[in-house]
């Protein structure tokens, strides 16, 4: 079976044994992130999501592409992997870590996201690819349409599946099963918090979005090696989105992304930059 995008990546990596391997990101080397990650309902809805991780690990790209003829607006990881973005097709996702230490053969879901993004229309074909594609670690992964479907689904390497309703996803599945890291990552306190501002019905978009720029949502434990990188917020009617961060917001669209970019400083001696 060919899969022109990866051999052409392949081929402008160098070719060889370990362009290969790193491009496909088959059973990679375990990392774990941390992340929040809602869907707030109203109109029009959107996806918001906290990527929290090492700054010096993190590819600071936004990249418009349109490798298989269906453009597609994410935020790399890997090279070519996708952390979050939205298709042309109005189709959002993102990922979280799911807070469990099984590692099995699969896939990076860098890279199973941006075969989503790639290849789906709507939450319903997004659902069938990620229950399909085996997943080296525990994930959890929401999706967003245009028609307003959302689903969160639950990944792992040793059990199915489990496709779920839910608006929500932190560093949990549906209990913890990682103690201390849920505790170190305070993912239940961070998924009740974001629950509470779901069932609050004076709840606006812009205040929900906020949310996600401050605690106990933002993480600055930057000191630590880790903490908020970014928060990302998608609109799929209109085919939108935006990076915000104390200070400065980036918005881009599928149909008028412009390059630009944005330093910014994580801690006095971590720096990086954004190429969007």
């Amino acid at each position: 079976m060919r899969v022109p995008v990866y051999e052409q990546l392949v081929d402008l990596a160098g070719g060889g044994d370990f362009a290969s391997r790193l491009l496909a990101l088959w059973c990679p080397t375990p990392y774990l992130t941390g992340c929040s990650q809602a869907v707030w309902s109203g109109t029009p809805p959107i996806l918001v999501r906290n990527y929290d991780y090492h700054p010096a690990l993190w590819d600071g790209v936004l990249l418009s592409s349109s490798w298989t003829g269906r453009q597609v607006i994410a935020m790399l990881d890997s090279q070519w992997g996708v952390l979050d973005g939205i298709n042309e097709d109005g189709l959002s996702v993102s990922l979280a870590f799911g807070g469990r230490q099984v590692v099995g053969e699969g896939f990076g879901m860098p890279l199973i996201l941006r075969y989503v993004l790639e290849t789906c229309r709507d939450v319903d074909q997004g659902v069938e690819a990620l229950v399909r594609v085996p997943s080296h670690m525990s994930y959890n992964v929401t999706l967003l349409d245009a028609r307003g479907q959302h689903r969160t689904v639950f990944l792992a390497p040793d059990r199915p599946p489990s496709v779920t309703r839910r608006a929500l996803a932190t560093n949990h599945q549906r209990v913890v099963e990682w103690a201390a890291f849920a505790h170190a990552t305070a993912s239940m306190d961070r998924e009740r918090y974001i629950r509470a501002r779901l069932d609050d019905p004076s709840e606006t978009a812009e205040r929900f979005v906020g949310r996600f720029m401050e605690p106990p949502l933002h993480i600055g434990h930057f000191h630590h090696g880790w903490g908020t990188l970014y928060t990302s917020v998608y609109e799929p009617r209109s085919r939108s989105m935006a990076l915000h961060w104390s200070g400065a917001t980036l918005q881009q669209s599928i149909g008028h992304f412009q390059e630009a970019a944005i330093q910014l400083s994580f801690a006095a001696k971590s720096r990086e930059r954004i190429q969007a």
